[in-house]
């Protein structure tokens, strides 16, 4: 929501929390889609001398 020309900070929270009050709920998530801590780490490239 585009709230750059209210200039008065509680007009502005009012109209934010009203747009996020009339949007729809988001889907929720995939089954087995992992995330934060859960995701797959990806090895770190070796440092110094090239790797090849």
């Amino acid at each position: 929501m585009n709230t750059k020309n209210i200039t008065d900070k509680e007009e502005r929270k009012k109209a934010k929390r009203a747009a996020r009050k009339a949007a729809p709920a988001k889907a929720k998530r995939a089954q087995g889609v992992a995330r934060g801590s859960m995701k797959k780490k990806v090895p770190k490239m070796a440092k110094g001398q090239r790797k090849r």
